[in-house]
């Protein structure tokens, strides 16, 4: 039976992942419609205006490599790619491949149900439309949803006070103001020194310091670009087996606990070319062993310290109480250097001076009253789960996916979730983090091969079986124990969800390495996906 529908697959967001999915999708024969609620294409790339973003992963495997052609016409100007370039690129994929008529912007959907009786999903726009499909994919993001703080009296800010993610369209001029920065995690390590430059001040508020690991951005060279281009086929596959998603040469076959004292330093030291190479590439057991995490964390933190002037500030600004890579670390453009500047200043609010309100002129704490013209909330996101709770996502027996996951968020893969039939997530909950064009191009080439499953063969529903769901859960949860990430609420890590208010922290990551993950979805392809109930 044929099911009547607007399309085949309604997609939500026109990022990497709705760009990636257009693609796979198109290729099976599908009718394919994405919306977004942005004014333009992009997804992170298009909401995060804020001075300095840029990619975090090198820009030549940071990109979709379903198309060989794209990939050798396409030049990047710089190894971390800001966040124009980005949509750049974006746009010139969009062009190639034709994928405009696919895409629906300014559109905000406001609720999907799955209908039993058709067993199609109804999707709202908040204009009032209504849409079927038969499938109905997310393609929204792990890190796109805004945590705003809930502090007292931010209404009554005289001047813009935003979240970072929401930086105000029309370039807000911040050259000489006075600017408060609340939060100090990625967002604010790009942003600072660029703001830094012209505002009369900067004080950053920060809660919990990172470890930030260098950039050391440099510009892409003829002679870098043809290497690059030469050897894609084999940077690909380096990305697709790789621990992380990134295209490194690791592992490397030597642990630190091992190596002698000078030995292992000097390997710090020559491997410090920037990047989260210097972490996959110079030993294998930083992540699995308590010592060898603590000697390179030691060695982060003295080169941090070589930064900055001041020692009680460097002290301020050094990691304690919890291992290396149990943060994301972001990387650095000179966001140490901006604390030696007289216009940046820093506030401890976990031991010193927490917040206590947002006043008309500025930032209140318990010691003292800052004034300020600009406020920015740089308090990060509701990672893996935000989106799909931000609006109501109703499956087959009523229940949101907002309430299924009040306790816990689990997934098949961060792929499909149970009592939720023809709904597909890309990076969802329990997925890896990783390089994420690299994750989210595995994840697209498993939802394709499922509805290529469907449609050849007649089904019309693929019902995500619990106990599949409960399986998969244990063993994210089982893998997390054995690895140092395992840190329970102590540092308020979003990828823990331990940074949203009245909800417990949860296993949100597959730990069990990236390059195993996508070998398990391959896995799940080559069996006839028995997590899954076709009908």
């Amino acid at each position: 039976m044929s099911l009547k529908v607007d399309y085949d697959a309604i997609v939500v967001g026109a990022g990497f992942a709705g760009l990636a999915l257009i693609h796979h999708l198109k290729k099976i024969g599908i009718s394919v419609k994405v919306f977004d609620r942005a004014t333009d294409i992009g997804g992170t790339w298009t909401w995060n205006r804020y001075p300095g973003a840029a990619t975090d992963s090198e820009g030549y495997y940071y990109c979709l490599s379903f198309s060989k052609e794209i990939m050798q016409e396409w030049t990047w100007s710089e190894r971390y790619p800001g966040r124009e370039e980005t949509q750049r690129y974006l746009h010139f994929v969009a062009d190639k491949c034709d994928m405009w008529p696919n895409i629906q912007l300014n559109t905000e959907i406001i609720s999907a149900d799955f209908q039993n009786d058709s067993g199609t999903w109804l999707v709202k726009t908040e204009d009032g439309k209504e849409f079927t499909s038969k499938y109905f994919v997310s393609a929204m993001g792990m890190i796109s949803q805004p945590v705003v703080p809930n502090i007292k009296g931010r209404e009554k800010f005289d001047g813009p006070c935003f979240h970072s993610s929401r930086w105000p369209q029309e370039d807000l001029d911040y050259s000489g103001k006075k600017v408060g920065i609340i939060g100090c995690g990625a967002s604010t390590v790009q942003m600072l020194p660029i703001m830094a430059k012209t505002a009369e001040s900067v004080t950053v508020f920060q809660r919990t310091p990172n470890f930030v690991l260098p950039a050391m951005q440099k510009p892409m060279t003829p002679e870098w670009e043809k290497e690059i281009k030469d050897n894609y086929d084999e940077i690909v596959t380096k990305c697709r087996n790789h621990v992380f998603g990134m295209a490194f040469d690791s592992p490397v076959g030597r642990n630190a606990v091992d190596t002698p004292v000078e030995e292992r330093e000097k390997i710090f030291e020559e491997k410090w070319q920037g990047s989260f190479r210097w972490v996959f590439e110079t030993f294998d057991d930083l992540l699995a062993d308590p010592k060898a995490n603590k000697m390179a964390a030691d060695f982060v933190i003295k080169k941090m310290k070589e930064k900055v002037n001041d020692p009680e500030l460097a002290d301020l600004l050094t990691p304690k109480g919890y291992p290396l890579f149990a943060k994301r670390p972001p990387l650095d453009h000179g966001f140490y250097e901006a604390f030696n500047r007289d216009n940046v200043h820093l506030v401890d609010i976990k031991n010193k001076e927490p917040i206590s309100e947002i006043t008309k002129s500025g930032v209140r704490t318990t010691q003292n009253d800052y004034d300020f013209d600009i406020i920015v909330l740089a308090t990060g996101f509701q990672a893996y789960t935000g989106a799909l709770e931000a609006f109501d996502i109703r499956g087959e027996s009523g229940t949101t996916i907002k309430d299924k996951w009040e306790v816990e968020s689990k997934s098949i893969m961060g792929v499909c979730i149970s009592d939720f039939p023809n709904l597909f997530t890309i990076t969802g909950p329990q997925a890896p983090f990783a390089n994420l064009p690299t994750s989210i191009e595995q994840n697209a080439l498993w939802i394709s091969d499922c509805i290529k499953k469907m449609e050849d063969e007649g089904y019309n529903l693929c019902q995500p079986i619990l106990e599949a769901e409960e399986e998969w859960s244990a063993h994210v949860s089982e893998i997390h124990k054995q690895t140092l990430m395992d840190v329970g609420d102590q540092v308020h890590s979003w990828m823990m969800g331990a940074n949203i208010e009245n909800k417990k922290s949860r296993v949100l990551i597959y730990f069990g390495g990236a390059g195993v993950y996508y070998d398990k979805l391959r896995e799940s392809v080559d069996n006839g996906f028995p997590e899954i109930f076709f009908s």
